[in-house]
């Protein structure tokens, strides 16, 4: 009976829980198995023609998954029961099955297997996000709303330029990724502590052409097991990119409060319901799940590193925690990535609300250019910042334009002229390269993007 929002189909994309359904993982262990016995063929451990019916055996067409699950009820045991279920189903070659191996050599190998049909998903919805967003700062370049630091107005900064800040954050993540796969994605042959002694004297040829056959790269050197490390690293980085989606999903929260109202994610007017109680609600319920998952996601980092430390060369303790980490970790980065690109490709954005926004302190947030004008005037730079400081204030608590205010004072009139003031106020003229700076790094993405063979 399906329990988790995973399993109820809540949570998580068809292509990436096909990938660590049962059926899929049992068919990644058959794989090994075949490799396995290809490869004793090759080098006359045992005879060819025995190895190509065990190939030809390990389908989960031929090793039902339900004879496999009756088998371990029995004895109690995963792997052994896979591999007698394929043994039996291999008849008289059944007895060449699994020859010299340890069940870490079948599950850590069928783990890598698993692990690059995932990988390769994610990486391309991270390739898709990033297309998404430099499509989205080239249209809003020019797009002038407020920027904000610690939660105030600040100066004035163009859409696009945000959206570029996520873009190269999705490129570098992007980086990583491909970096991290060839870490991550190594397979075992070397039996029972990782001397191979099982193998005979082709040992180190066997794994190489189990590997091979599999499109995997072999580990250097293991235990009982491929080392932790590897595993640590891709989950801590899908922490990170789930971070990434919680920052990006958190800012286009915040622009959607009432009070702000710059952006809202997608709602369908004709069906949505935002509210059981209030009918005009419009919640960004997407966005906020994003942040909720990601909560998940960071705490998943923690099992995940302290599945590094072992008992010499094996023990089960990390066996357990990654039969939840690993499917969780893939599952639910590859969901978050799709629900965030769901809700940039749909943003809404209301440019008279950024604009408002910009008006709304009445030119105050204009202050530092004034300043900056009149140091370049000749005037002493702290000076000008006590200046207009004062100024600013006395436009705050006296519910004046700052224009006006400046205009009243005698020495703001006797430095600048009303066509410098008014220069110095107009937000456009207070961008700064933030235009070049979009321009620049969509032109770096491109680049990178057809280094990777995808169209820019």
């Amino acid at each position: 009976m399906p329990i988790l929002p995973v399993d109820t189909g809540r949570y998580g994309t068809p292509e990436m829980r096909r990938i660590f359904e049962e059926e899929n993982r049992l068919q990644k262990m058959l794989d090994v198995e075949a490799a396995l016995a290809w490869a004793h063929g090759e080098v006359g451990n045992i005879p060819r023609e025995d190895a190509e019916r065990i190939v030809r055996t390990a389908t989960t067409d031929r090793v039902r998954l339900r004879r496999v699950k009756e088998i371990e009820r029995e004895i109690k045991h995963e792997t052994m029961a896979v591999v007698r279920a394929l043994a039996e189903a291999s008849g008289p070659s059944g007895g060449y099955v699994h020859i010299g191996a340890t069940s870490s050599d079948i599950l850590d190998t069928a783990m890598a297997l698993q692990l690059n049909e995932a990988t390769n998903l994610i990486e391309q919805r991270l390739n898709d996000f990033e297309k998404t967003l430099m499509e989205k700062a080239e249209q809003y370049k020019d797009t002038i709303m407020i920027g904000r630091t610690h939660g105030q107005h600040a100066l004035p900064i163009t859409f696009g330029f945000k959206l570029s800040i996520w873009m190269r954050e999705i490129a570098r993540h992007i980086q990583r990724l491909r970096e991290c796969r060839k870490r991550v994605l190594v397979g075992k042959i070397s039996g029972a502590v990782g001397t191979q002694a099982g193998f005979g004297p082709h040992a180190m040829k066997i794994q190489g052409l189990v590997m091979d056959r599999l499109g995997i790269e072999p580990e250097e050197i293991s235990t009982q097991i491929i080392q932790r490390d590897r595993y640590a690293e891709l989950v801590c980085l899908f922490a990170i990119i789930a971070s990434t989606l919680d920052k990006i999903a958190t800012e286009i929260r915040e622009l959607q409060r009432t009070e702000i109202g710059e952006v809202s994610e997608p709602f369908e007017r004709e069906k949505q319901v935002g509210s059981s109680t209030m009918p005009h609600k419009r919640n960004p319920e997407i966005c906020e799940r994003v942040s909720g998952l990601a909560k998940i996601m960071r705490s998943l980092t923690v099992p995940a590193l302290e599945n590094i430390p072992t008992w010499h060369e094996r023990d089960l303790t990390q066996s357990s925690a990654e039969r939840f980490i690993i499917p969780e970790t893939c599952i639910l980065t590859d969901y978050m990535l799709t629900l965030i690109m769901n809700v940039l490709e749909y943003l809404y954005v209301d440019k008279q609300e950024m604009w408002k926004n910009v008006e709304l302190t009445q030119g105050r947030t204009m202050s530092e250019a004034v300043m900056l004008t009149l140091t370049r005037k000749g005037m002493d730079r702290q000076r000008a910042h006590e200046l207009i400081r004062g100024l600013t204030i006395k436009s705050e608590v006296e519910k004046l334009p700052f224009r006006e205010v400046l205009l009243q004072n005698d020495l703001v009139k006797r430095t600048l002229s009303q066509k410098e003031i008014d220069e110095a106020l107009d937000p456009r003229n207070y961008l700064g390269t933030a235009i070049e700076q979009v321009d620049l790094a969509i032109k770096k993405t491109k680049q990178e993007r057809e280094a990777r063979g995808l169209p820019s």
